[in-house]
């Protein structure tokens, strides 16, 4: 059961720091000490239930009988199971049962344990008071903290933790949710919006994208934002007068930090690592980007200085695939890739994550299917002694050209964001014309570009930040780059259509990278009727 945590009445700072953020203090065998507890503990209660049993066929004294034992798996291997929620074969009896987004192909239900809960609790708090913070030890948030949560509800997981932060922190939420979809995001936050106009927000919680897409209406036209009646309230004039004065004295437009100003920015989505600098200058906080999943709950954060991720010790095991090792794999689907652990990472490599599940939760050497790079093996700016991530994409959304070629969604996305171009949204995937491999980019651009010039810059900026495709354009006859111009209105009536198909919350809009045939298709002819009406 998730109660309000009385710590933070008390006004002690330091307590409500070492419960929540003292894994950043830890050291190195600080926290292989308590990975090797917390596996301990949790094979000793998994070991005799049924689906355990069916990866583990005996009880594994040490660190390296369980790897030798146990077979990376894949959520394949336990849909039987967890699709039918049997929990009969699982150790310990749910709490509840969270779902994934979809984006994999299909929904994962996972289900979580009361102590699982607690300290998905613990991390989600954590991640509050680390975006309020500047410093090492501070605190600025307690009871009755204003929050603007504009996230997926549960059984989604992040809805799910929205869910369990509110009552540990007794905090205010403002997001409306009576009265709309609960797929009508965009307009849940606009009315989230103007509430905040009168009572303030103190954290803000929503995707990346669509915070930017509000800072530039504002900024392209400041009477988007409409609150009718409400701006007659004086806390409203008072709010509003207070933006235009700030705007006017830095000779800019009206921004959202003018209306809103924050404590705390919180971002999901990879959006925020591509625009995390226009975040800042919207929103006037550096955001805090996490990383997490349906199967594991949130296991990484920024610390109170927005810059890597730091793993959480007790969330999960951990092991890493490095990258030579999961592309062997991937051409010898019948090679078993090899795991280095968490004090064996080096550097500047990409790994793909394999995780564990701690607290009763069923997952054995789980591969994420995500690959996350070693930044540093410390933060000494910050006196962080674990080794710093980033999370770089899944291994699904990897777009390879030739054999080559291998593009992620940031790179993409930010060469496509540095032309400076503006557009609606994209969705890229490798096509074969004329029997050769090419990058093909839909696009919905905002006004009238040219687009051998557009071409131009986004190869340029490719060659900036990928190795990969100088090599491939330099092997190739024809450039490996082809753009395709969706008529303007394209991606909302996508969205639309696919709303009222009852489609998967993934699945809403076309994925960035790798599109199925049919997401295409349905793309291009709404496009292409878009078009046969401008021309009618």
């Amino acid at each position: 059961m998730i109660i309000k945590d009385d710590l933070f009445q008390t006004g002690n700072r330091e307590k409500v720091w070492d419960k929540y953020c003292g894994f950043l203090d830890l050291s190195l065998p600080d926290f292989m000490e308590i990975q090797e507890q917390m596996l301990e503990k949790q094979l000793d209660i998994v070991r005799t239930s049924k689906l355990a049993g069916k990866f583990m066929p005996y009880h594994p004294g040490n660190i390296a009988e369980f790897r030798d034992a146990v077979p990376l798996t894949t959520y394949d291997d336990y849909a039987g199971f967890l699709m039918e929620k049997n929990e009969d074969a699982l150790a310990v009896k749910p709490y509840c049962w969270a779902r994934s987004t979809g984006r994999c192909g299909c929904k994962k239900w996972v289900p979580y344990t009361e102590r699982a809960i607690e300290m998905f609790g613990i991390v989600g708090v954590a991640s509050m008071i680390l975006a309020c913070a500047n410093n090492r030890g501070e605190v600025n948030i307690g009871s009755k903290v204003k929050m603007l949560l504009n996230l997926p509800p549960a059984p989604y997981v992040i809805g799910l933790l929205a869910d369990i932060m509110v009552p540990c922190l007794d905090a205010r939420v403002i997001a409306p949710a009576i009265g709309y979809a609960e797929d009508d995001y965009e307009s849940k936050l606009q009315a989230g919006f103007a509430t905040a106009m009168r009572t303030g927000v103190d954290v803000l919680s929503c995707l990346a994208t669509m915070l930017i897409t509000t800072g530039d209406r504002l900024v392209e036209n400041p009477g988007v934002m409409s609150f009718g009646w409400k701006a007659l309230y004086p806390h409203v004039m008072w709010r509003l007068m207070k933006a235009w004065v700030s705007s006017r004295r830095e000779g800019r437009a009206i921004l959202p930090r003018d209306l809103w100003p924050l404590e705390g920015l919180c971002c999901y989505g990879i959006g925020g690592c591509v625009y995390r600098e226009k975040l800042k200058y919207y929103w006037g906080r550096d955001p805090l980007q996490s990383y997490g999943s349906a199967e594991t709950g949130m296991i990484a954060i920024n610390a109170w200085n927005k810059k890597h991720l730091t793993f959480m010790p007790s969330s999960c095991f951990l092991e890493f695939i490095p990258e030579g090792e999961w592309l062997r794999g991937r051409e010898n689907p019948r090679y078993k890739p090899q795991t280095v652990l968490f004090d064996e990472v080096e550097p500047g490599r990409r790994y793909e994550l394999v995780i564990t599940s701690f607290h009763g939760m069923p997952f054995l050497r789980y591969r994420m299917g995500d690959l996350i790079k070693v930044m540093a093996l410390e933060d000494r700016e910050a006196g962080i002694r674990l080794p710093q991530v980033d999370f770089e994409t899944r291994i699904a959304d990897i777009i390879d050209i030739a054999g080559s070629t291998r593009l992620d969604e940031e790179t993409i996305w930010k060469a496509i964001a540095n032309t400076g171009v503006k557009y609606e949204d994209w969705s890229a995937r490798a096509e074969t014309e004329d029997g050769r491999d090419v990058l093909r980019l839909y696009i919905e651009l905002k006004s009238e570009t040219a687009l051998g010039e557009l071409n131009r810059g986004i190869r340029r900026e490719l060659k900036a930040l990928a190795r990969d495709y100088i090599d491939a354009e330099d092997g190739q006859d024809i450039p490996p780059l082809h753009l395709y111009p969706v008529s303007r209105g394209s991606f909302r009536r996508y969205y639309e259509e696919k709303r009222k198909e009852g489609a998967d919350l993934a699945w809403l809009r076309p994925p960035h990278m790798n599109a199925p045939d049919d997401v295409i298709s349905q793309l291009v002819r709404i496009s292409q009727g878009s078009k046969a009406e401008i021309n009618a």
